[in-house]
């Protein structure tokens, strides 16, 4: 294999666009439809929020060592090399993405919340506040500040 590391490529070919994403699945891109007047029309992202933007619909995503081809006759999919061991980025759940899209299949607010809930349990603290910071860990704050203030509501 001539590519070797993390990576999402996008490109545009004539009258199609070719998408591929590296073999162990690091980075995340979806596959998004809109349904324009003059037939289907697909569209990639790094997360699903952006499709809400645009009034596309999330249909899946690209998988890891495949690679995508949209063009005049549709989708055609194919692997280019077998998929790896999967090694997703922790910061796309982490930092990264926003709280409404879908990252490697979990809604990212959702994941924000249990890892708080799963720090809670692993290191306990008595406070009265959780802050969080950055922004992002907003939902991580949330779901520590619950299962903290409410153990055998989260259970």
């Amino acid at each position: 294999m001539l590519l070797d590391g993390a990576f999402s490529l996008v490109v545009v070919a004539n009258d199609s666009i070719i998408v591929a994403r590296d073999p162990h699945g690091f980075r995340p891109l979806a596959i998004g439809r809109m349904n324009l007047s003059k037939g289907p029309v697909y569209v990639f992202a790094s997360e699903t929020c952006a499709f809400d933007l645009i009034d596309a619909h999330h249909v899946g995503d690209v998988e890891p060592g495949e690679m995508v081809i949209a063009g005049p006759d549709g989708l055609t999919r194919e692997f280019y090399t077998l998929p790896a061991r999967p090694s997703q980025c922790v910061f796309e759940h982490v930092y990264f993405s926003r709280p409404d899209s879908t990252v490697f299949g979990l809604p990212v607010q959702q994941s924000r919340e249990m890892m708080g809930r799963l720090l809670a349990e692993e290191l306990p603290v008595e406070a009265d506040v959780v802050v969080p910071i950055p922004d992002s860990g907003v939902a991580a704050a949330l779901g520590y500040a619950m299962l903290r203030a409410f153990p055998s509501a989260m259970a």
